[in-house]
């Protein structure tokens, strides 16, 4: 029998994977220098390791901590969590708090409890193709939301849900620093979606990764806080971003009512999320770590912005136009005339590497735009990385 005759479920044609995702191995197999601007991830750098190990040689010595954790999450990390979001815009109560493995198993978890195949789902567009790819996987339909300086355009959503007919299940955002974007949701376009979401029954998923990493601008409230408590907002929440990425330990926010059925769908899963991670993330916050960690990224990544920006300007100020985030990790970048798929290999020949625009579409737009990841570099490197970029537009396009 060959694989094209084995008999898959229906379900397996919506399993479309991610560009974004297939980058990280594919920047393995190159032996020359890149830049890379590719993964959306802290530099190396940024991850406190030294702390980590530290926080390793106490809390991984005691004989419990390779064993099953509770599936809601380690106590000590959701009290150190608890603590840690205490006075922010997302305080939460522990009947509300389910620990995940990273943010993406939020997003799963979301979809297996409330997608039905052919449930409208909407997303950003521009979006995180591997939030919508999951919606997929449980049979959704998707309809995208364009997405202009001030986040979502809620008027649009409201216009096209219209012309859907019907209501749509869930509406997924990214509402700070939005991935690919950089932009945020503006108060006012905040407060519109959770009262479209409530005339409709919505559910909205508030996925915000970035949400702790402003380096500009004033804050603006969760969705979590706006919201107060209403049960139609699911807020799913990760420690890849702003601590290590490979720990794979995030969390997500529900009415208390979710957290048994959460926990049914986690035991179908994984059991429990790693408690090795739990407990370097348990000793990481106890410890204190946290606030002087996220001062000095905070610090690093405008920094980082700011050279970005201004390689962009040297180089691309004739010819492209970029979006200026307030914090979080990316810069969108839209070409005039070029074919930002077709660039890739160029580019990764010239020793510069960022996903195309067109990964971040479930129907493929946004050819001539590329994401580029600015807190995975230093400055002189970015600067480098920027050069690199315009030499390989120049080779694809004419004088």
């Amino acid at each position: 029998m060959s694989a094209s005759t084995l008999p898959l479920a229906t379900r397996a044609a919506g399993l479309v994977g991610s560009v974004i995702d297939s980058s990280t191995s594919l920047l393995h197999k190159q032996s020359h220098d890149v830049v890379r601007f590719a993964m959306g991830s802290p530099a190396a750098e940024a991850v406190p390791t030294e702390i980590l190990a530290g926080i390793a040689s106490i809390e991984l010595s005691a004989p419990d901590a390779y064993d099953y954790a509770a599936t809601e999450g380690d106590p000590s990390l959701r009290e150190a969590l608890l603590e840690m979001l205490r006075g922010t815009s997302d305080e939460t109560t522990p009947d509300r708090l389910t620990i995940t493995a990273g943010g993406m198993q939020g997003l799963d978890l979301f979809c297996k409890v409330f997608v039905d195949p052919g449930d409208l789902v909407t997303v950003e567009s521009p979006t995180y193709t591997n939030g919508s790819a999951t919606a997929l996987s449980y049979g959704a339909m998707l309809q995208e939301i364009p997405v202009d300086d001030d986040g979502m355009d809620v008027d649009r959503l409201e216009r096209l849900v219209d012309d859907a007919g019907r209501p749509p299940k869930a509406i997924y955002t990214i509402p700070t620093f939005q991935n690919p974007s950089g932009v945020t949701l503006s108060l006012q376009r905040r407060l519109r979606l959770l009262e479209l979401a409530r005339r409709w029954g919505s559910m909205v998923i508030d996925d915000d990764p970035y949400g702790m990493l402003r380096f500009a601008g004033p804050p603006v409230p969760t969705l979590r806080e706006l919201g107060g408590g209403d049960p139609l907002v699911f807020t799913v929440r990760t420690f890849s971003k702003i601590v290590a990425p490979g720990l794979r330990v995030g969390w997500v926010d529900t009415v208390p009512e979710l957290q048994p059925l959460l926990i049914n769908a986690k035991q179908a899963m994984d059991t429990c999320t790693n408690l090795p991670a739990q407990r370097l993330l348990t000793g990481f916050l106890s410890g204190g770590h946290l606030a002087d960690h996220l001062s000095a990224q905070r610090a690093e990544y405008r920094r980082r912005k700011e050279a970005i920006q201004a390689a962009l300007r040297e180089h691309f100020g004739d010819r492209a136009r970029w979006t200026d985030p307030e914090g979080g990790f990316f810069c969108w970048v839209t070409l005039d005339n070029v074919d930002t798929t077709a660039l890739f290999e160029p580019a990764l020949a010239q020793g510069v590497a960022f996903i195309p625009g067109a990964a971040f579409s479930p129907s493929g737009r946004f050819n001539n735009a590329l994401r580029l990841c600015f807190a995975s570099n230093p400055p002189d490197r970015i600067h480098e990385g920027i050069a690199r970029l315009r030499r390989a537009v120049d080779s694809i396009t004419p004088d």
